[in-house]
């Protein structure tokens, strides 16, 4: 009896185990090595020793904090439009969408049959000088001759809202489709209009699905270089960008790792002041207070 008592008592902790192995391999242990790599001088030929050189972060900063600005910057405007945009599309997909919803949920994960780079790079066709975009708009004679897209923020975002915006549509989705369409009754009983019934009803049902959207978004957003790299110019460089110079070209493995603690210290600020401002549990009472 006793061994089935402890047995029944670990077993919860023995079904976890290889999660927090996983975690702790391939997160905790890199992690303090990178924090290690940070306050570490020397160069690639002679190699690197540990001195606990921690004006590397002050130096980082003065060096590449516009870029980390920046790079928070286009997260918040692309994690904007992936929320203005993917909303109406994740609410017309559980209200509308009827039996075609798995095969429209289909058609938003679509994109990512094909690799992130090479969908980033399709665009960097589409918006080129000699595009079908910007050649049609001046053919149309809406844009000037010195008009371009490329190598601007506005091109930057844009890959960033389209690459990331499947991560908004879903979460929203799931917080929409499980809505019980009683309460929409309820309102509708009550004589509330379509927008008192949106405003007041479905929105802050739907908010832990935005709430998690945002999450999903703003972060990797904020931490990509890609589309800064394909889409961009060297006035639209992302602190990934730099991240992945220092690590690859320059061989700058202290600055490197301090930007990369840098960049994920300022987003974890950023999440934690989210997550207490319009957490789940503020969402959920704030729909029941509705």
């Amino acid at each position: 009896m006793r061994r089935s008592r402890l047995g029944a008592r670990l077993a919860p902790y023995f079904l976890v185990l290889p999660g927090w192995l996983w975690l702790a391999l391939f997160f905790v242990i890199p992690t303090f090595v990178m924090l290690s790599m940070s306050t570490q001088t020397g160069d690639i030929v002679s190699g690197f020793t540990q001195t606990f050189h921690w004006q590397t972060y002050t130096e980082a900063w003065d060096q590449y904090h516009v870029q980390f600005v920046r790079s928070i910057v286009y997260g918040l405007i692309a994690t904007g439009l992936c929320l203005v945009i993917g909303y109406p599309v994740a609410y017309w997909i559980a209200f509308r969408g009827g039996a075609h919803k798995s095969s429209l949920l289909f058609l938003v994960l679509l994109p990512f049959f094909v690799s992130f780079v090479i969908r980033t790079q399709s665009w960097n066709f589409i918006l080129s000088d000699n595009g079908m975009v910007v050649s049609r708009l001046r053919d149309w004679g809406i844009v000037s001759a010195q008009f371009h897209i490329l190598a601007t923020a506005t091109a930057v975002i844009f890959g960033l809202t389209y690459n990331f915006l499947p991560f908004m549509v879903l979460p929203i989705y799931v917080a929409l489709e499980r809505m019980d369409p009683a309460l929409l009754e309820a309102s509708a009983d009550l004589y509330g209009s379509k927008i008192a019934t949106f405003t007041k009803v479905v929105f802050p049902l739907s908010m832990p699905g935005v709430f998690a959207g945002v999450l999903l978004t703003f972060v990797p957003a904020s931490a990509d270089y890609v589309n800064a790299a394909i889409l961009g110019g060297s006035h639209t460089t992302m602190i990934g960008n730099i991240i992945q110079t220092e690590y690859f070209t320059n061989l700058d493995y202290p600055t490197a790792a301090a930007l990369s603690f840098i960049l994920m210290g300022g987003l974890l600020i950023g999440v934690f002041a989210y997550a207490r401002v319009v957490g789940t549990e503020n969402a959920l009472e704030m729909a029941a207070a509705r």
